[in-house]
């Protein structure tokens, strides 16, 4: 069985936790049977041996990869000691955590908020994204962004909103802005819980987008063969 570390960086408002579970739960929903799954609590300082794991995901947070925290730091010395020894996949804070690790530079974006159905060009197509397609619906909820790309690293996915929406890096490290993991009920109450901090017109925007038909199953599918191959 297939072994993944989930590097666990953040974890939704309490209330939805108890409601919808936390992002290793959203993860194991998401990838479904076939994968032997341990979580590890970056910010209170887990990591795991990369060479004991088929694959690492690292999940999102509230947390900016920019920021002084002491576990920030160590996250980004764990990406670099681990690429190349296992294989990665990042997803929102963790795609950001990829990039600004591995060359790349990370802000908080002028665009502003980046709530509700997001869609992307698929600019490559790589072979484990099958079946393939032209463009994905996403949910997504992000104030950061990368800004800059690694030089190594080619682009995905991307958006007039999100040029560098998708990235990878050789045949073993990828990395997503938006989120699969993310339903969209639980996509929906976290944007409305959101109100105080957003604009409320894009509020009630990103929840109506989420109503919207997703490619979330499609993404799914293309991760878990990304892990599996």
């Amino acid at each position: 069985m297939t072994r993944i570390a989930i590097l666990e960086t953040g974890a939704p408002p309490p209330a939805l936790a108890a409601r919808y579970g936390d992002y290793p739960a959203m993860f194991r929903a998401l990838l479904g049977e076939g994968f032997d799954f341990e979580t590890f609590d970056v910010q209170a300082g887990q990591t795991p041996d990369p060479a004991a794991f088929d694959a690492a995901i690292i999940t999102g947070s509230s947390a900016g990869v920019y920021e002084s925290d002491a576990w920030i730091a160590g996250l980004l010395d764990w990406i670099r000691a681990a690429k190349g020894r296992t294989r990665l996949v990042g997803v929102c804070f963790g795609h950001q955590a990829m990039a600004q690790a591995l060359g790349g530079r990370v802000e908080k974006s002028e665009r502003g908020w980046g709530v509700g159905l997001h869609r992307y060009q698929v600019v490559s197509t790589e072979p484990w994204m099958t079946p393939a397609a032209s463009a994905v619906a996403i949910p997504a909820s992000h104030q950061d962004q990368v800004v800059e790309k690694p030089e190594n690293a080619r682009v995905l996915l991307r958006s007039d909103f999100t040029p560098f929406a998708g990235l990878a890096w050789g045949e073993d490290a990828i990395s997503f802005q938006a989120h699969p993991e993310f339903t969209p009920a639980f996509a929906t109450d976290l944007t409305a819980g959101r109100h105080d901090r957003i604009d409320p017109a894009l509020v009630a925007r990103a929840v109506d987008s989420l109503k919207a038909a997703d490619d979330r199953e499609l993404v799914g599918g293309w991760i878990r063969r990304f892990l599996s191959d």
